[in-house]
C-alpha cells in the first residue's frame, strides 16, 4: 500500500498545525497568567542568530501553503507577515488550516513526479514532487514547528512531546 501525496502533505501538516495551535494557546495562557506582554514570547529566540517564535510560525505556514499550491498546480497565495499578538498567530494558523482544507485528494494525483522549481535565496532548486515533499517540505515544516515548540518550552511553558504529537488516534 502506498501513501498518497495528499496524506503526506495536507493530512500531516493539518494535524501538526492543529497541535501547534494548541501549543500556542498554552503559551498564550502562560503569558496571561504571568502578565507577560505577547511580544516578549512571540519575539523570543533560542539563540540570538535564530529567528523568533512568530517567524517560526510564519515559515511553517508558508511552507504548508506553498506545498499545497505547488503540488496541486494552484497559484501560491501571498500573506503579510504582520502578526504581533497571540491572536494574530492563531489567525495565521487558522488561515493556513482553512487554505489546506480547500484541497481535494485528486488534485494531487500524479504530483509525486511533477517538476517543482523553488527559489531559495539567489538559488533556484529543481525537485520532483516526491523529492520536494521528503527532502524539503516536511523537514522544513517540522523544523520550524519544533523550533517554535522549543522556544516556548525554553521560556517555561509546560508543554511536552504529547502536545507536539497530539492525539495519536
Amino acid at each position: 500500500m502506498s501513501i498518497s501525496v495528499f496524506d503526506q502533505t495536507i493530512g500531516a501538516m493539518s494535524r501538526a498545525l492543529l497541535n501547534t495551535d494548541a501549543i500556542i494557546s498554552k503559551g498564550e495562557e502562560y503569558a496571561k497568567d504571568r502578565k507577560i506582554v505577547d511580544a516578549v514570547l512571540l519575539q523570543a529566540r533560542l539563540f540570538p542568530d535564530m529567528l523568533p517564535l512568530v517567524s517560526q510560525i510564519r515559515i511553517a505556514t508558508d511552507t504548508a501553503k506553498g506545498a499545497a499550491a505547488r503540488l496541486s498546480g494552484n497559484e501560491l497565495p501571498s500573506w503579510p507577515d504582520d502578526e504581533t499578538t497571540f491572536e494574530d498567530v492563531h489567525t495565521r494558523i487558522r488561515k493556513a488550516l482553512d487554505y489546506l482544507s480547500e484541497f481535494k485528494r485528486e488534485q494531487f494525483d500524479g504530483s509525486e513526479d511533477k517538476e517543482i522549481e523553488l527559489k531559495l535565496g539567489k538559488e533556484t532548486v529543481q525537485f520532483t514532487g516526491q523529492d520536494y515533499i521528503l527532502g524539503f517540505v516536511l523537514p522544513n515544516f517540522y523544523f520550524h514547528l519544533a523550533t517554535a515548540y522549543n522556544i516556548l518550552r525554553h521560556n517555561g511553558v509546560a508543554i511536552g512531546k504529547r502536545d507536539f504529537l497530539g492525539d495519536s488516534r
